[in-house]
């Protein structure tokens, strides 16, 4: 089964592109982040006549996640555990087809320092906590979404230019490992060790067309889900579409 990420930026600019992808890709299980809309205002009915079944945690004008599955899926939370004062949507989790998966929008932190670079600290060790329940269930898990996090200078086509961002910080790529440290295994790295390989390229200074791409996708999986690894990719060729996201998809199967 194909279990996929894809931040669309905006679900209402990008609807053509994503279901032209849908239709080429057919992926069982897609999480979306940054759809930017309310729950309510989903395109809803598009999505069911593309073949999908949708929880949506949407936000208006900003965030916003969604799953899609060729299946029903049964949602267990719409936020990340651990502080009822969070109101951003950058989180939803459900069981679908055999699997627990979700689908996460970890916060940009930039600048740093700063209110953003610690609310994105203070995220990503509640996720880790979460994780750590997850994995204790010992069932397969994928966790997956725009990590908003480059692990390793491999995963940035311009170190030099990105020193001082969230994105590449020694507090936020520790936490990152600490994920592979608890048996976590990041699918696209997995069979990949040594490539560079992007997801994002952002809309300004030409970063398409010179290649100077970013790897903030990621899909982790619990040792359950790694076990019945089989494939994986990203869906570069997304981005140079009309009116596309600036991040692709990202994709795993698994037995």
């Amino acid at each position: 089964m194909k279990f996929a990420t894809f931040n669309v930026n905006g679900i209402g600019a990008r609807l053509p592109r994503l279901l032209e992808w849908l239709a080429e890709a057919r992926p069982d299980v897609v999480g979306l982040q940054e759809i930017k809309t309310q729950t309510e205002s989903f395109p809803l009915a598009a999505i069911e006549a593309a073949g999908y079944h949708v929880l949506v945690h949407g936000q208006k004008g900003f965030n916003g996640v969604a799953i899609l599955s060729r299946e029903p899926a049964q949602e267990i939370h719409r936020q990340l555990p651990g502080d009822e004062e969070d109101v951003q949507s950058r989180w939803i989790e459900a069981q679908v087809a055999g699997v627990h998966f979700v689908c996460l929008y970890l916060p940009n932190g930039n600048p740093v320092p700063g209110p953003k670079f610690d609310y994105k600290l203070a995220w990503m060790d509640r996720m880790l906590a979460r994780a750590a329940e997850l994995a204790a269930s010992e069932q397969p898990v994928i966790l997956a979404g725009d990590w908003n996090v480059c692990p390793t200078d491999l995963d940035l086509a311009r170190p030099d230019m990105m020193a001082g961002d969230a994105l590449v910080q020694p507090e936020t790529r520790a936490r990152f490992r600490a994920l592979a440290a608890a048996g976590w295994t990041d699918a696209i790295r997995a069979q990949r060790p040594h490539a560079p390989c992007y997801s994002y390229w952002d809309y300004q200074a030409g970063a398409w067309a010179k290649n100077w791409g970013l790897r903030i996708d990621h899909l982790m999986l619990s040792p359950a889900a790694a076990d019945r690894l089989r494939d994986t990719g990203i869906d570069r060729e997304v981005r140079g579409a009309e009116r596309a996201s600036d991040h692709v998809p990202a994709w795993v199967e698994l037995a």
